[in-house]
């Protein structure tokens, strides 16, 4: 059985998932930093694999992070390390603007969300940005909205004021009706925002289409966002990994993928 360590290298942090055939076995989570420790935690899940001819494959939204990685773990794993769009196509048509360059965590999560449920679908994914991303009924991605996400919002509320607080993001008291500290306060703004924003866009998203889609959230913010909420339909936290996972999976059931790549590439 197939065996891969997936690899999402994001703006703050590091997904790592080490996968059985199509099973996710295990999943970590890694700050950003510096590149050597960060192959060093990632080679204990190669070696937790315990298989030379695993696959190895990168998705990145931080090249700057990814690139270096990708070579020190190259040296450190002595095994071919694959990246997403180079060397592995993502399996999903889109309908944006051709000269747009859509990331690859949002068409990853949109293939692995379709792949699950074959059916129009709004893919939220709640971390550094929040985006909301729509898939119609054949599959393909249209594009949606970005926003910064949560954490961000409240940083720049600190920084670009003169006495507003550092605050972590975390949800507000659903005893209480107002924020009645600064604290509270931002922490309500920003939770209440974010929600609204989103529930707004999934009606948008339906009006043009003429169908309610399912919703299906993902990222390090969407249980705190979204836990009870009755507008998302699941929450499932690692979907960029599941995505890579269905990347590979096309990949080996097309006899044509280096071809495809190489056109992607140009």
């Amino acid at each position: 059985m197939q065996k891969l360590l997936a690899i999402s290298v994001g703006n703050s942090r590091t997904a790592v998932g080490r996968f059985l055939g199509t099973t996710l076995e295990a999943q970590d989570h890694l700050e950003n930093g510096d590149v050597k420790a960060l192959a060093l935690a990632i080679e204990r899940h190669w070696q937790s694999l315990d298989d030379d001819d695993a696959t190895v494959v990168i998705c990145s939204v931080n090249d700057r992070m990814a690139n270096p990685l990708e070579s020190e773990l190259g040296t450190l794993l002595g095994a071919e390390v694959l990246r997403v769009r180079r060397d592995l196509p993502i399996p999903i048509g889109t309908c944006v603007d051709d000269d747009a360059k859509v990331g690859e965590d949002r068409l990853l999560a949109a293939a692995a969300a379709y792949d699950g449920l074959k059916q129009a679908v709004v893919v939220v994914d709640a971390g550094t940005a929040i985006t909301v991303d729509f898939v119609d009924g054949e599959g393909t991605f249209h594009g949606g909205a970005i926003a910064p996400g949560a954490a961000l919002q409240l940083k720049s509320l600190h920084e670009h004021t003169d006495r507003l607080p550092r605050v972590a993001f975390a949800q507000p008291d659903a005893a209480e009706a107002f924020g009645r500290n600064t604290a509270a306060a931002m922490l309500l703004g920003v939770y209440e925002g974010l929600r609204g924003m989103t529930r707004r866009l999934v009606e948008r998203y339906a009006e043009n289409y003429g169908a309610f889609p399912m919703v299906v959230a993902t990222g390090g913010d969407a249980e705190t966002l979204f836990s009870g909420d009755d507008l998302v339909d699941r929450i499932v936290p690692e979907l960029v990994l599941l995505g890579i996972s269905v990347a590979v999976r096309h990949a080996a059931e097309d006899p044509d993928r280096d071809e495809v790549a190489d056109e992607e590439q140009a």
